[in-house]
């Protein structure tokens, strides 16, 4: 073993029932449970410096909630702000923790809960400290099977771009867009304790839908693993997956098995959950026992922020997007001529629009970047298209590169270039101008080379 240690906790971090649920623009309130809401903790330390790597079972962390939970991690554990990796697993039957949705009948349950998870981000931290042990880590990369993923933009017949367009629709002709099937897996093993398995993935988090509160498809991952490898312990921390989603949109043979067509037109039950967590944690089975181990000789972590100009929009959209958003938040969508994921494309937009009415007219992406020995890991602060995480891997110098979503903060869907002018639920909805991928891309190369050279 090197002077490398490392330590794990998965703590509790379930709320009250009847807190809304995050993740659709659609109204939902907790009225049970399939399985907890956690927080996981992968503590590394060389040398005397400390990086954690945390996932919490959240659709999303927004900046507010973000600075709220350092200010509590700096006071309660011994750790500073450049020393977190904070990400949000993106599940879509996670509870709320910021009162985003104007139909949210008791703000005052949100904002309790978000203090509790504050306190329990925390002791994950103070128990993953209390938890470490000399450690040896090896990589990996395995393949997603068939029928996990699937790109959820389609060019239609018609010649405009949806996205999650009804299953078996005739006016489908082709997706945009060409998926990574990588799953980076990071293993660690440690003298006289669990082994901790790190896996990454570009995938939604979004495979159950309903009122019933759940970590979705990285539960059953986890679950199965801990099974199968004799208790070892699993985290995992998504990647590139703003454009890809679970639907087969042309389902055959066994695809509708355990599970049916949601109101946004994708497939969702607790058994597609099952399926694609099993099948994951295949994927992780096949590849487990042949890491290459490598020297983890030095970590490190570098903060970057990129500034993106801001997707404001025109003066002559505004009157069209407040009745919108105004009818929306009143209950009366049904008023606004569209439905199923159409509907929710127009009302993201129209959101967006009346957001960015004012400005500002930039922002400051984050890039979070983190060095592990050879391997390097680029946090991005919301959901970038798959097209970014394939361009970062690409980088020169590590030997292996996990581009990470909803890290370090959360401002919504990065699409590239092309997305903008196709049209799109993330495009018209992204808080961004068109270019903002390629300015992640490079200023995730850049972060990278200064890693590698630090």
């Amino acid at each position: 073993m090197s002077n490398l240690k490392v330590g794990f906790s998965a703590v509790n971090a379930n709320p009250p029932l009847g807190i809304g649920i995050s993740g659709y623009y659609k109204e939902r309130y907790a009225k049970g449970f399939l399985d907890d809401i956690e927080v996981k903790t992968l503590l590394v330390e060389q040398k005397g410096k400390k990086i954690a790597f945390i996932a919490v079972d959240n659709c999303i962390i927004e900046k507010e909630n973000y600075d709220k939970f350092i200010s509590v991690i700096e006071k309660n554990t011994e750790l500073k702000e450049e020393q977190v990796f904070l990400a949000a697993t993106h599940t879509h039957t996670g509870p709320l923790i910021k009162e985003t949705l104007g139909f949210i009948s008791d703000p005052d349950t949100v904002v309790t809960y978000e203090d509790f998870l504050s306190v329990r981000i925390a002791d994950s931290i103070n128990l993953a400290i209390s938890d470490l042990k000399p450690a040896k880590m090896g990589y990996i990369v395995g393949y997603a099977p068939e029928r996990v993923a699937y790109i959820r933009r389609y060019k239609m017949k018609d010649g405009t771009t949806m996205t999650c367009p009804p299953v078996e629709d005739p006016n489908i002709d082709h997706p945009i867009g060409t998926l990574d099937q990588r799953v980076n897996v990071l293993r660690f093993d440690r003298e006289g304790a669990e082994s901790i398995v790190f896996v990454n993935y570009g995938l939604h988090v979004d495979t159950i839908g309903g009122e019933l509160l759940s970590a979705d498809w990285p539960y059953w991952m986890s679950k199965t693993l801990d099974k199968a490898l004799d208790g070892t312990k699993c985290i995992f921390i998504g990647g590139a997956q703003g454009d890809v989603g679970s639907t087969n949109v042309f389902p055959k043979d066994g695809d509708m098995n355990d599970t049916e067509i949601s109101f946004d037109n994708e497939m969702k039950s607790p058994g597609m959950a099952r399926f694609v967590g099993r099948a994951l944690a295949g994927t992780v089975l096949q590849v487990y026992d042949k890491v290459k181990y490598v020297d983890v000789d030095d970590i490190d972590i570098i903060i970057k922020d990129v500034k993106v100009p801001s997707n404001m929009p025109e003066k002559e959209q505004i009157p069209l997007a407040k009745k919108y958003k105004e009818l929306y938040e009143s209950g009366r969508d049904d008023l606004i001529p569209f439905e199923a994921m159409e509907l929710t494309t127009v009302v993201a937009e129209a959101i967006r629009m009346c957001k960015l009415e004012n400005g500002p007219e930039e922002f400051d992406v984050r890039l979070t970047g983190a060095k592990l020995g050879p391997v390097a890991l680029i946090g991005i602060a919301g959901e970038p298209f798959t097209e970014i995480g394939v361009e970062i891997k690409d980088t020169p110098g590590f030997e292996l590169i996990l581009p990470c979503g909803l890290t370090n903060g959360y401002m919504g869907y990065f699409p590239m270039q092309s997305a903008y002018d196709e049209g799109g639920y993330e495009a018209r909805s992204s808080s961004f101008k068109a270019g903002v991928a390629e300015r992640i891309i490079k200023g995730g190369k850049e972060l990278i080379k200064e890693l590698y050279e630090k």
